[in-house]
């Protein structure tokens, strides 16, 4: 049976046992995952994929697998070894993580896909939660992969289903792209039944699946001809849609949540609306642009249409119209037909004479990062940073952050900065999580080649950046359930570090002191700094401390951690602001107590301080 004729099927189906949800992007894209009978689902939480996932582990354990992987790349294989095996299978994972799964994504494009592959990557237009601002088509394109982009959380559902009947029909894995605003924001969707769809037994061929040179010699033209194919899919799929409009001095091509924009800033144009960006539906666009006067492109990030549909010959503006950074907007839509001649001039808001309070971005109340960082600060290192709640140490007041590159990246910084050389101990810290995700293989290797550099492993027990999701260091599995739990200092001690030390990050004095020996160590040193974070999986909740005005001078090292609950108070000393300290926000840490140089901070249960 055609993809069309499944579709018409499914449609009928739903139809018949319709209920209407109100679901995020996210949850819509895991409904459509196990409508669809996916058998297994893998990923790394990453904003804005992590409740992909989350979501989907809420079915029933019969129906589908649902686990967190150590890294994209550790998911994505994971999902290809079930693809492997016959059945359907799903890896999630936000933008960058296709960086880490490429490599598999790349050779699996060759090997195509058994069972039905669906990789949904979500990507960040504005930079909201991520380290840069990369498009996943131009990924696709490379990888010579399919990518469908929906536009709402119903397209969402509807398009994973699609996307794995498409994977099947041309043997490819699929890629699904979501964006920040797809994935958190929710509507209205029709939901259906689940269909089981039965395993298509282990592959079998290692012509087809060991991709030697002489296998992928062979596969390659394979790939090719599957782009041909696929474009045509693209022309004749009822996920592209054609709107006409009563205004034809020109037409619009534009894909995924893009096109919501289009529909409000603009309605009475012509619009192309295309399933995906790759393959092209190069016959629909010919047919459309013969329509219109113009041809405008309407795309986020990068011009991956724009620049495509020029190379067919066709005319067409884009980004010399709307920015190629961000993203879109009904009011920069406007804006640009307005450059383009098409529509009046918008009339600009009148300002509104309201200053914004500044906010600037702080770890938590009773955070065990603040003491650590607070720490690093006091021995003049260079700290290679890593991603993670701790980022926030590099800017004010706790400043001890010099470097973040990528998810990792920390210990390979930090073994190039022991080996360039520097007056100063140089430090790598890095989160638990990230550590499991990457961080392992430049351990080794900052060992095998006998760097000079202390590692602080900063174990919160969660991924904690993301909601507080799981990992093989928490003792729990994505259902909550008891799993292995990974011993960090046994495994450094394993890859040959001697010098291994655990500390409780809220004993300030040992911990610096702690910090101070191990950057005199030579050759590699680990110190874990072992808390659980103050929110996840649980809040934590003790009894606060406060600030025994009549004793505080006003020194503001307390102030210099940066702590939320600490602010100033009305009363001076020698012309500088005291403390107070927010009873209801403070967690009772004691690490503000343990920096007073007066003795003035005190558990309100010892009396209230005065």
């Amino acid at each position: 049976m055609s993809i069309d004729a499944v579709q018409d099927q499914r449609a009928e189906t739903r139809r018949r046992t319709a209920e209407a949800l109100p679901l995020t992007g996210n949850e819509a894209i895991a409904r459509g995952a196990w409508e669809a009978g996916v058998k297994v689902a893998a990923a790394y939480p990453g904003t804005p994929s992590t409740e992909i996932l989350e979501s989907l582990a809420t079915y029933d354990p019969a129906d589908v697998t649902a686990q967190w992987s150590v890294n994209e790349k550790v998911a994505l294989d994971t999902a290809i070894g079930a693809s492997f095996a016959g059945v359907r299978t799903l890896a999630a994972m936000k933008h960058v993580g296709l960086n880490v799964a490429a490599d598999s994504l790349m050779s699996f494009s060759y090997i195509g896909a058994h069972g039905g592959l669906v990789l949904v990557v979500c990507d960040d237009p504005g930079i909201h939660s991520s380290q840069n601002e990369q498009d996943t088509r131009l990924f696709a394109r490379l990888a010579g992969v399919p990518v469908l982009e929906p536009a709402d959380a119903q397209e969402a559902l509807d398009y994973v289903k699609a996307a794995f009947d498409l994977s099947e029909q041309f043997d490819t894995p699929v890629i699904l792209r979501g964006t920040t605003r797809l994935s958190h924001t929710r509507s209205i969707v029709t939901v259906g039944a689940r269909t089981e769809v039965p395993s298509r037994g282990f592959v079998g061929d290692h012509t087809r699946t060991v991709t030697i040179p002489a296998n992928a010699r062979r596969l390659h033209p394979k790939v090719i001809a599957r782009e041909a194919a696929l474009s045509q899919w693209m022309v004749t799929s009822p996920l592209t849609k054609r709107d006409d409009g009563s205004d034809r001095r020109c037409g619009i091509v534009t894909s995924g949540l893009a096109y919501l924009y289009v529909k409000e800033a603009a309605p009475q144009f012509p619009v192309l609306k295309l399933a995906g960006s790759y393959p092209l539906a190069a016959d629909a666009i010919r047919d459309f642009a013969a329509t219109v006067d113009r041809l405008i492109v309407v795309e986020e990030l990068e011009p991956v249409l724009e620049e495509s549909i020029r190379a067919m010959g066709i005319p067409a503006e884009g980004k010399s119209l709307f920015p190629r950074l961000g993203e879109l907007s009904v009011e920069l839509l406007r804006e640009g037909l307005a450059k383009a001649g098409l529509v009046d001039t918008p009339v600009p808001l009148a300002p509104i004479d309201v200053t914004a309070m500044a906010r600037p971005p702080v770890l938590c109340s009773g955070c065990p990062h603040t003491a650590s960082f607070f720490a690093l600060r006091s021995i003049g290192a260079h700290v290679a940073g890593d991603i993670g709640c701790y980022t926030l140490a590099a800017i004010d007041p706790l400043r001890s952050m010099d470097t973040c590159v990528c998810m990792g990246a920390s210990i390979g910084n930090a073994v190039g900065m022991a080996k360039a050389g520097t007056e100063k101990p140089v430090v790598a810290t890095i989160g638990d999580s990230t550590f499991l995700h990457s961080g392992i293989p430049p351990l080794i290797d900052a060992v095998y080649n006998k760097a000079d550099l202390t590692v602080l492993i900063l174990d919160n027990h969660i991924t904690a950046m993301t909601g507080g999701q799981d990992h093989p260091g928490t003792g729990r599995d994505l259902r909550g359930a008891a799993a292995p739990r990974v011993d960090y200092a046994a495994l450094c001690r394993a890859i040959g570090i001697d010098w291994v030390r655990v500390v409780d990050p809220y004993e300030v004095g040992r911990l610096l002191q702690t910090l101070r020996e191990a950057t005199a160590h030579r050759g590699v040193s680990v110190i874990i700094a072992s808390r659980p974070c103050v929110l996840d999986p649980v809040k934590i909740k003790g009894a606060p401390v406060a600030v025994r005005a009549s004793a505080c001078i006003a020194c503001q090292s307390c102030m210099n951690l940066g702590c939320p609950s600490i602010t100033w108070s009305g009363e001076l000393f020698e012309g500088r602001h005291k403390v107070t300290i927010d009873a209801t926000t403070c967690i009772g840490c004691t690490i503000c107590a343990q920096v007073c140089p007066t003795d003035c901070i005190q558990p309100v249960t010892r009396g209230a301080p005065t």
